[in-house]
């Protein structure tokens, strides 16, 4: 990738500054070592691993991953290695790196996010937690986070109370109104938001009758989500004081300049992933060629409809 040293992609999210506003999502990304073959780690804005539970998780029965139209439906059950392993096996690897780094985790009590929190608090190498909020509740008969303000904005406050890292929280769609979630957050003392998680999705297979997953639903990602996602941040950026992160269906430049010129920030990629590992690459090469093209030294410059 040919970088113009004449143009200055970088962003800053509150106090934290970011190569450029390319940011590989989590799940999509394993703990970013994996990607090291297509893309080169010191080149991204920054990358969220796959998101950790304090222990091991296998995650969901198989299948547990099918294709949809412009998109795909999972239900992978945040499987992931747990805080150790995570530590003592991935985190070293990551040292030579100089990108952000993003570590997304999950609990299903407050006190589970809180012990996570403290715990990855005491990382140098991580630059920023992203909360991934979209899990059921135990202590509350398994109300998710994501969908109530006052629970999520207690288990906000909470890690906020136990962490000075740079502190995301990331929305689920699959609520009545976003903005009373994002504010919520905000009051919790988030930094930033991130959004949108997966929509709730379903597949029959009409020969069986039955659901292609063995979870039965799943998250819907990808292409066909975007003018949702799309719109989603476009309130969201309109509610709230703090930057917001645009997820949702981002494949190509012109997706990335779509988010951005609505208020985001910064933008995460991640279904676009598996389709070619070396999208985030090409995604901010475009920026450069957008930038170049329109005579813009800086992303500073782009026509943001929410001025």
């Amino acid at each position: 990738m040919d970088i113009n040293k004449d143009i200055d992609l970088s962003v800053k999210l509150g106090p934290m500054l970011f190569a450029n506003p390319v940011i590989a999502a989590s799940g999509t990304f394993g703990y970013g070592i994996e990607f090291d073959p297509f893309v080169d780690l010191n080149k991204l804005g920054g990358f969220c691993t796959k998101g950790l539970s304090m222990k091991h998780k296998t995650g969901n029965r198989f299948p547990r991953m099918i294709e949809t139209a412009s998109g795909m439906l999972n239900a992978i059950g945040l499987e992931n290695i747990g805080l150790d392993r995570f530590v003592n096996e991935k985190l070293p690897l990551l040292d030579k790196s100089e990108t952000r780094l993003i570590v997304n985790f999950f609990g299903e009590t407050i006190t589970e996010y809180v012990e996570l929190a403290v715990e990855l608090s005491k990382l140098k190498r991580v630059d920023a937690l992203e909360m991934n909020v979209s899990c059921p509740n135990v202590e509350k008969g398994g109300a998710r986070f994501s969908s109530d303000p006052v629970i999520l904005k207690q288990v906000v406050e909470s890690v906020r109370n136990v962490t000075s890292k740079f502190l995301i929280i990331k929305l689920s769609p699959n609520v009545k109104d976003i903005t009373e979630l994002a504010l919520a957050a905000q009051d919790g003392g988030a930094d930033a938001l991130s959004l949108i998680n997966t929509f709730v999705g379903l597949k029959i297979d009409v020969e069986s009758g039955k659901p292609w997953l063995a979870n039965t639903i799943g998250g819907v990602s990808g292409p066909a989500i975007k003018p949702m996602a799309l719109s989603m941040v476009c309130e969201t950026v309109r509610a709230v004081k703090i930057p917001v992160i645009g997820i949702g269906g981002i494949s190509s430049v012109e997706d990335a300049l779509e988010f951005l010129i609505a208020g985001a920030s910064a933008i995460q990629i991640g279904t676009a992933n598996y389709i070619d590992p070396s999208i985030t690459m090409k995604v901010i090469e475009g920026l450069y060629d957008y930038c170049k093209k329109n005579n813009l030294k800086s992303l500073a410059g782009l026509p943001l409809l929410n001025k």
